[in-house]
């Protein structure tokens, strides 16, 4: 039996996106619970649109199913909205933002979601997602909602801006594909078609996971702020990282498998 030890010093620096995303809402992370942490998102996110957004006039609280239910919940409570289910799943249908090709992603979401008309029709709602990666999802959302006779279609992002690539472990678009690289909140709001966009402030995403585990001192926000914690993250690196996750290179490991399953049957 050999042991290496591969660092001197180590410290808990748990991944932000995760508690916004990847984890399961019953999962307890670095003695964190997941759903506690998304009602704290929640509850934060409501209390920054108070302040930002004191006259607003929405009348319901719709979530983009499933990971933001919980977050939506929360901030309907606290705002003293309605919240409604305006959206049935499709759990056929595989996670978007990882899928190769536009068209693809935009196939996909149709196919995973159908609205319910009687929530939207003749209303003006909040839509809550978990996050806004590349904003296929959230621009063809908005459009289902108009579709289903919404009158104003507002948004919220229980996560801050997505603007850099994760190096981390998460299949993340190459910087180029984030719709938040390069653009204003309120640009980004214009892209994916919403009346009015809000986003959580990454202080306040901190402290929801923070408030679960004070022993946590730092965090992985890589994603959000472009610090990469290991402090060897360079600009070649994430050029290389960009080039094996841009759509061209997804499709064409996709065909290069598709070939090499035609002839695995010759």
């Amino acid at each position: 039996i050999e042991r290496e030890i591969c660092a001197s010093q180590t410290e808990l620096t748990p991944c932000l996106f995760e508690y916004v995303y990847l984890a399961r809402p019953d999962s307890i992370m670095d003695d964190v619970a997941v759903y506690k942490s998304r009602l704290r998102m929640g509850e934060k996110l409501a209390e920054h649109m108070l302040k930002a957004w004191p006259d607003h006039d929405i009348d319901v609280v719709i979530p983009i199913p499933d990971t933001s239910r919980t977050s939506a919940l929360q901030l309907a409570n606290v705002a003293g909205l309605k919240y409604r289910e305006g959206f049935i799943k499709n759990r056929y249908i595989g996670r978007t933002f990882i899928m190769p090709g536009q068209a693809q992603r935009q196939k996909s979401v149709r196919q995973k979601l159908n609205a319910i008309d009687l929530e939207f029709r003749g209303k003006n709602v909040l839509l809550v997602d978990d996050s806004i990666v590349r904003g296929t999802t959230s621009k063809q959302i908005i459009q289902m909602a108009r579709d289903a006779g919404a009158k104003k279609v507002y948004f919220a992002s229980a996560a801050p801006p997505v603007r850099y690539a994760n190096v981390y472990g998460i299949d993340m678009p190459s910087r180029s594909e984030l719709v938040a690289n390069g653009r204003t909140d309120e640009e980004i709001g214009e892209f994916i078609g919403a009346d009015r966009l809000l986003y959580q402030r990454l202080e306040d995403l901190i402290e929801a996971v923070r408030e679960g585990n004070p022993e946590i001192s730092r965090v992985d926000a890589s994603c959000f702020d472009g610090r990469y914690i290991t402090g060897n993250v360079s600009a070649d690196f994430l050029q290389t990282v960009a080039g094996a996750r841009s759509d061209q290179a997804k499709a064409q490991r996709t065909e290069a498998l598709d070939v090499a399953e035609i002839s695995a049957y010759h």
